[in-house]
C-alpha cells in the first residue's frame, strides 16, 4: 500500500457542503480523479465518524483510491483504512507505525524542523501547510521557513496543504511537491466533478 499516488488529496469537510448529500458528493470527486482521501470530521462523535468512515472506505475501494483516516486510530484501526494522517499534537509517529503497522503514516508540519522529525520518525509523507493563506482551518499558520529546501531535502512525498486552489496549485508541482491537499477548492464548488477535472488538469500538466 506504499505506492501512493498523492496528486489530488481530497480532505473531507462536512459542513462546508451545505445541503448537498455528502457521500455523493465525495463520490463525485473519485469518479472524477481524486487519488487519496482522507476524513477529517472533528465535531463527529465516534460512532459517526466510524460509520461515516465505513461507508467512504466501501466507496474508496470501488475506485482503488486509499482512504486514511485524520487522528482517529481507534476508528483507523476498527475501518482498517489504509492510513492515518497526525498532527504535531496527536500520537507519536513511533507508537502509530507500532500499533497500525504497514499503513502509510502521514504527519502535518509547518517547518523544515517538524518535516525532518516526522521523516526521522517514519513518516510516509508530510502534510506541509499553510502553504497559502487558509479559511479551512482555524489555526493554520502560513509556513515562513523556505519551502524549496523542505522539499529538496526531505526525501519522502511532500504534500502541499492549505489555501490551495485551481490557479496556484500548479506552481507547488513546479517546485517538487508530490501533490496537494484540498477541502474547499473541491468541497465547495457546486459543480464538485468539474472542480476536480479543473484541479487534476493543472496538477498533472505542471
Amino acid at each position: 500500500m506504499k505506492n501512493v499516488n498523492y496528486t489530488l488529496y481530497l480532505v473531507t469537510d462536512k459542513k462546508i457542503m451545505g445541503n448537498r448529500d455528502f457521500y455523493n458528493t465525495i463520490e463525485q470527486a473519485l469518479k472524477s480523479g481524486v487519488t487519496l482521501l482522507q476524513v477529517r470530521e472533528k465535531n463527529m462523535g465516534s460512532k459517526e465518524f466510524y460509520e461515516t468512515a465505513l461507508k467512504l472506505k466501501t466507496m474508496c475501494k470501488k475506485y482503488q483510491v486509499p482512504l486514511i483516516i485524520n487522528d482517529r486510530l481507534d476508528i483507523a484501526l476498527a475501518v482498517d483504512a489504509d492510513g492515518l494522517h497526525v498532527g504535531q499534537s496527536d500520537l507519536p509517529i513511533e507508537l502509530c507505525k507500532k500499533l497500525f503497522p504497514n499503513k502509510i503514516i502521514g504527519v502535518s508540519a509547518n517547518s523544515y524542523n517538524h518535516a525532518l522529525k516526522a521523516y526521522e520518525a517514519g513518516a510516509d509523507y508530510i502534510g506541509l501547510g499553510a502553504v497559502f493563506p487558509t479559511n479551512s482551518k482555524d489555526d493554520a499558520v502560513v509556513i515562513t521557513d523556505d519551502i524549496n529546501k523542505i522539499v529538496k531535502e526531505i526525501p519522502i512525498p511532500i504534500v502541499g496543504i492549505g489555501g490551495i486552489n485551481e490557479n496556484n496549485c500548479g506552481q507547488l508541482m513546479q517546485q517538487g511537491f508530490a501533490g496537494v491537499a484540498v477541502i474547499s477548492a473541491i468541497l465547495g464548488k457546486q459543480n464538485v466533478a468539474k472542480a476536480t477535472k479543473n484541479l487534476l488538469s493543472k496538477l498533472v500538466i505542471s
